[in-house]
């Protein structure tokens, strides 16, 4: 198993000087020193940008932007670091050049943990090339499952002790670190995919029983609960889960606690979008951060949205995730807009308290990583 030097820096941001920690009033010598576990694949994401339109058959396409960097589960490992929490990833990374690549940008310029991570002779990385127009993306991925490790260890059925983990559910299958992690005290959040049986079966989704929230789309919940209406989806969830959260696309999002009846509901903040890449790995990012630091329900969902809808405004998913030094920009700029809607500033008052005072003006343009580039340019 490889081994890696963490950065003592949380701040998310490459270089960046902020160092906000949401949960510091939280901490204890006895608590957990991980904030948040997770596993999953890890990709080598290849991103096009500046594309007018979706490739034609036959023509070469040139595009005005491009990057790369960790994707698959790096996407939501990164905006959860950059968002101050401690963050501890178990993914398998190939023994090629990509590989160590998204080991490197992970452990050392986010900060992420990778002891529980492995590297694997002879593996190579998965690839995902994404192309962004017209605000969407279209991808094409390749990649072979990694082979299980070749004995007994902490990858990934033993996690480690954590105040959250972040689940991927699949129709009918269980996996036994999600158990073991609600066992041990974390709060598991989950979301879900496609379900390509075409089954949408709630009862094959297992693990929900160890889940504190369920984070599906609109689509999704709405055929897991066999509703026609998203928020009556997210009521029938809330039975079978202690906080259900529904995305609604451009109307934002809604949430039901089943625990107390509360819900909220909170409006999408319009952008322009350049890359929708990530964003809803981004969503749960800010809710999990907001619900670990004990915010109102509201400010949850609020949170959420804010750090989706400034991750789409660039390229990339582990690119775009924002840290505190971006949002605390965005913040001092609408708050300076003169036409401003005075209920609208009210909705993200709470985050006077969280940012700090000092920082970059908006808009912010983080520096395009290139595998090629050992030195800053």
């Amino acid at each position: 198993m490889r081994t890696h030097a963490a950065s003592s820096d949380h701040s998310g941001q490459s270089g960046g000087s902020s160092s906000l920690d949401p949960l510091d009033g939280l901490r204890s010598p006895d608590g957990p020193c991980c904030d948040v576990f997770l596993t999953g694949t890890v990709f080598l994401d290849i991103i096009f940008t500046g594309l007018d339109s979706a490739p034609v058959r036959g023509t070469e396409s040139w595009a005005r932007g491009m990057g790369s960097s960790p994707g698959g589960v790096a996407n939501m490992a990164t905006a959860l670091a950059r968002l101050g929490l401690r963050t501890s990833l178990a993914a398998a990374f190939g023994d090629d050049h990509y590989g160590e690549y998204c080991w490197d940008a992970l452990a050392q310029g986010e900060g992420i943990d990778l002891g529980m991570s492995r590297t694997v002779p002879g593996w190579h990385s998965p690839v995902t090339v994404s192309m962004a127009y017209e605000g969407e993306r279209t991808m094409v991925s390749h990649g072979h499952e990694a082979p299980p490790p070749a004995g007994p260890g902490p990858f990934p059925q033993c996690p480690p002790r954590a105040r959250g983990a972040i689940a991927a559910l699949a129709p009918g299958r269980s996996e036994e670190w999600i158990a073991a992690a609600a066992r041990s005290g974390a709060k598991v959040f989950a979301d879900v995919g496609w379900d390509d049986t075409g089954r949408w079966d709630l009862t094959g989704l297992t693990d929900l029983e160890h889940c504190e929230a369920f984070l599906p789309n609109a689509e999704e919940a709405m055929r897991y609960t066999r509703t026609d209406c998203p928020r009556a989806a997210a009521r029938a969830l809330a039975e079978k889960v202690p906080v259900a959260v529904v995305t609604l696309g451009a109307e934002g999002a809604y949430a039901v606690d089943g625990s107390t009846g509360e819900t909220a509901q909170v409006p999408a903040i319009a952008v322009d979008a350049l890359d929708p890449t990530g964003a809803g790995d981004v969503f749960v990012a800010g809710f999990v951060t907001g619900t670990l630091a004990g915010w109102p329900l509201a400010d949850r969902l609020a949170f959420a949205g804010l750090t989706a809808a400034l991750s789409v405004q660039e390229f990339g998913g582990s690119l775009s995730a924002p840290g505190w030094s971006e949002i605390a920009a965005w913040w001092r700029k609408v708050q300076a807009c003169e036409a401003q809607d005075p209920q609208a500033l009210r909705r993200y008052a709470f985050l006077e308290d969280l940012l700090p005072a000092a920082g970059r003006p908006w808009p912010l343009r983080r520096a395009v990583p290139t595998i090629g580039f050992r030195t800053p340019a």
